[in-house]
This record gives C-alpha cells, sequence and structure tokens, in this order.
C-alpha cells in the first residue's frame, strides 16, 4: 500500500473534524452552574481589584472611600515608593532589599531540599535497608508537627550551632520542614516505577549513583516540578521562619511587608501598602500562571504511578 493511499483516509478524518455527540443545547442547571462559576469568580477577584486600584490612587482621592472605583487620575508613584523609598522600621529602601534576600532563600533553599528529598525517595524505594520504613513513617509524622511546637528547640539547637539569624540556618530550616511532603511525592513516584528497571540495571553492574542519575532522575522530570512548584510557593511565602531565623540582613520580603504595613508614623499609605502586597506576591502568581499547565501533569503523573 502507498503512502499516498495510506494518507487519504487519516486526511479525511482530519477534514472532517473532531467526532463525537454533539453539545447540548443551554439547559437550566447548565445556566445555573456558569452563573454559580461567575460569581465565585467574581468573590475572589474583589480583593484584586481593590488592591489594584487603590495602589493606582493617589492618597485624596483614597479618603473618599469609593474603595471599588477605577482612580480618576491614575499615579505609579505608589508602586515606586513600594519598591524603593518606603520605610521598613528604621530603614526606608523600600522592599528592594528583601527581593534580593527572598531570591537567595528560595534559589538555594529550593535547590538544597529537593535534591536531599529525591536522594531520599529514590534510597527508600529501591535500596531498602533495616528501618528504612520507621524512618519513612518518622518523615511522613513530620508533615504533621505544628511549626510553633518545635520552634524553640530549634532557636537553641541552631544557636549552639552558631547558625542562628544566618543565611545557613534559613536554608537548613526551609529543608528540614520541606522534607516530609517533598521525600513523600518521590518516594511514592519512584516505588510505582517497574522494579524490572532497577534489576536490570544492577544486572549490568550499576550501582547507586549510577542508576540515580543516569535512569531515575531523567524519569522524575514530572515530579521534580511539581516539587519545584510547591517549594518555591512555600519559602516564598514563608514570614514565621524568616521572622525568626532569617536575621537582620538576611530578611525576606514577606517580613519587610509586614513592616512596611504596620508602620504607625504619619498617614497610613494604602496605596503603597496595597502596591507593596501586589509586589509581594508577584512572583507566587507567576510561578503559578506559567508553569500550572506543568503541575497538573506532574501531579497526574505522580498520582497515576502512586
Amino acid at each position: 500500500m502507498s503512502t499516498e493511499t495510506m494518507a487519504a483516509p487519516a486526511a479525511s478524518r482530519i477534514e472532517a473534524g473532531p467526532r463525537g455527540a454533539k453539545p447540548k443545547s443551554l439547559t437550566f442547571s447548565r445556566v445555573g452552574i456558569y452563573v454559580f462559576l461567575v460569581l465565585a469568580a467574581l468573590f475572589f477577584l474583589m480583593p484584586l481589584w481593590v488592591m489594584v486600584v487603590t495602589s493606582l490612587k493617589a492618597m485624596p482621592e483614597i479618603q473618599l472611600r469609593h474603595i471599588f472605583q477605577w482612580p480618576q487620575q491614575i499615579t505609579f508613584e505608589p508602586w515606586l515608593k513600594a519598591w524603593d523609598t518606603a520605610c521598613t522600621g528604621r530603614d526606608c529602601n523600600g522592599l528592594k532589599p528583601g527581593f534580593l534576600n527572598s531570591v537567595k532563600i528560595t534559589l538555594v533553599g529550593t535547590t538544597v531540599s529537593i535534591i536531599i528529598a529525591c536522594l531520599n525517595g529514590y534510597a527508600l524505594s529501591f535500596w531498602k535497608y533495616k528501618g528504612a520504613n520507621v524512618l519513612f513513617g518518622l518523615l511522613v509524622f513530620g508533615a504533621f508537627v505544628p511549626y510553633q511546637v518545635v520552634i524553640y528547640p530549634l532557636i537553641v539547637a541552631f544557636r549552639e550551632l552558631g547558625i542562628f539569624g544566618t543565611f545557613p540556618g534559613i536554608i537548613v530550616i526551609h529543608t528540614i520542614f520541606g522534607m516530609p511532603i517533598l521525600t513523600l511525592l518521590f518516594r511514592n513516584f519512584f516505588a510505582a516505577l517497574p522494579p524490572e528497571l532497577f534489576k536490570a540495571a544492577r544486572v549490568d553492574g550499576a550501582g547507586f549513583w549510577q542508576i540515580f542519575f543516569q535512569i531515575m532522575i531523567p524519569m522524575a522530570v514530572p515530579i521534580t516540578i511539581v516539587a519545584v512548584i510547591l517549594q518555591v510557593t512555600g519559602i516564598w511565602n514563608d514570614f514565621l521562619f524568616g521572622t525568626v531565623f532569617a536575621g537582620r540582613e538576611n530578611m525576606p520580603m514577606t517580613v519587610q511587608l509586614n513592616n512596611i504595613v504596620n508602620t504607625t508614623t504619619g498617614v497610613r499609605e494604602y496605596n503603597v501598602h496595597m502596591a507593596a502586597t501586589i509586589l509581594t506576591a508577584a512572583v507566587p502568581l507567576a510561578v503559578y500562571f506559567i508553569s500550572g499547565k506543568w503541575f497538573v501533569r506532574g501531579i497526574a503523573a505522580g498520582a497515576v504511578k502512586g
């Protein structure tokens, strides 16, 4: 059979368009669902609308208390002040230093925690040793321990180690508290892979690191993307650990946002506060908007294999 003969039916199917049942006409229940979805979207978008329009108004217009009204004269001065000159306590350098600190903490914290969690998941799935299940159970149990319960013992331990209030200290604390859920993700993913892959590699003489880098890492891309998204948003949005463990020199953006909003001297500049809040939330929002498709695919891959 020639190529043209084989291609003809396929082309005719493509030209025919999608098959299947035609969409049903609008029904009362379907209209109700659409109305509910629109109302839900408006409810959740309303705070964002108030933040955006307030951040674009001057203070005299804000004092008129028309919070939902579009600004009569748009100004970006609050955004510039929030980024560059707003006072965060004694310093008046805006959110800029906190943004750089958050970028450093997020990049290093995410990289370190994912490398360790990937190794944990691989070892617990294929290189089971005595007490491996007990260790995995303790790690999962750690996900349910409230942060506030262990903060004081960790402060004492970090002080004795000499890393309290330092950059390594905030990296270690994010690695510790990210480890349970990340290890669970990687362990379930690796445990669902065909064991014949591991056995065949062992028959060929591959060792621990060779199997890990040449077989497991390339197959773990979907679940790694999920872990990166979870850890990036978790570390960036963190406020508690940043306040306690980061120290003044490494203060993240969320802590500086709190200092700007709670400044009590002078008039409360709500337009600057709203602009600072949007700037702080911009990175997690961008991560979700850009990588949402891969996040869903990675979760689906992990769920099916786990």
